[in-house]
């Protein structure tokens, strides 16, 4: 008798496919925020800004194709050794294709009944993994289909995910000069959020502590803090410090180099290629500091064993193993 087949949803924010998408991408993110207010349509500087940033980085993201490359391989471990390719795994983006919606109508005309849905955020906030759980769910009910849905809702602390990022901090470190890599500190990053989560008591920012200070562990590193980055521009408080401003604190008070680890992200898109590794190394340079970032996960099979350890877990919790 055949076991029962079971998707995989990796679910993720979603990036325009060129520079003629950003201002649809732009209202579509804006739609999707109560606080702001008025009209949704992002202001054209707002667009050019967000093109200027795409182009830098070569006119699009690979946020995408690394997500599809990543739902692969995970497909691909998790039916290793099977008779039977008993698992498929599918993308779905919050804001751009694929759509969250598209993916499980697909899911849904595949016949497929068991779902594990993933979003590629290791820390939990009700504001953004919280959101891809929503969609999915929405989605689900409005497909009309008899699937059942376990959510992954974190693995910010798992050791395999952990044992990784700790050597990807590691190598980083050793891209530094000799002389400055035992006492450069290292700031784990992840993408900000609205202030208003700490009313909440969302874990969001416990989670990006404990993933910080664990990989610490794993790298040997003494000196480490958290900060936040790539907020966006709305008028309300997001969360502090920011990056740019633990960059200037750490060149004031004597550090010559720093590793920046964006823990809260898994895959090179422009959060990576343009916050870090142009905004935040101009800032480091003007201030002094030699800057080095460590080496997104993306589709490495140490990654992808790692993900794939969370679903088998998440399975046998299910009683789906």
């Amino acid at each position: 008798m055949s076991l029962q087949r079971i998707g995989i949803l990796l679910t993720a924010y979603g990036t325009p496919d060129s520079l003629e998408d950003v201002e649809p991408y732009l209202t579509h993110i804006r739609e999707h925020y109560a606080y702001i207010k008025g009209d949704k349509r992002p202001s054209p500087e707002m667009v050019q800004d967000l093109q200027n940033r795409y182009r830098a980085v070569g006119g699009r993201s690979p946020l995408t194709e690394i997500t599809r490359r990543q739902a692969e391989a995970l497909e691909r471990r998790l039916n290793q050794g099977a008779g039977e390719a008993r698992f498929k795994a599918f993308v779905g983006m919050k804001h751009w294709h694929p759509f969250i919606h598209d993916t499980v109508a697909a899911i849904a005309r595949e016949g497929i009944q068991r779902l594990v849905g993933l979003a590629l955020a290791p820390q939990y906030s009700r504001m953004s993994v919280g959101s891809y759980k929503e969609e999915v769910e929405k989605a689900i009910k409005a497909s009309g289909a008899p699937i059942e849905l376990r959510f992954v809702e974190h693995w910010h602390d798992r050791p395999e995910f952990l044992d990784v990022l700790g050597e990807r901090v590691r190598r980083a470190k050793q891209r530094l000069p000799e002389d400055l890599r035992d006492e450069a500190p290292v700031v784990y990053t992840a993408h900000s959020l609205p202030a208003r989560i700490l009313e909440w008591n969302d874990p969001y920012p416990r989670h990006l502590e404990e993933t910080a200070r664990a990989a610490s562990q794993r790298a040997g590193v003494r000196t480490w803090r958290v900060a936040w980055q790539s907020q966006g521009a709305t008028p309300v408080p997001w969360l502090k410090p920011t990056l740019e401003e633990t960059l200037v604190e750490l060149a004031r008070e004597g550090a010559k180099a720093v590793v920046v680890c964006p823990a809260g992200f898994v895959a090179d898109h422009l959060e990576v290629l343009y916050d870090i590794d142009i905004s935040a190394q101009e800032l480091a340079a003007e201030h002094g500091l030699t800057l080095v970032r460590t080496e997104s996960l993306n589709d490495d099979p140490a990654f992808i064993d790692a993900l794939a350890a969370v679903v088998r877990d998440h399975l046998q919790g299910a009683g789906w193993g």
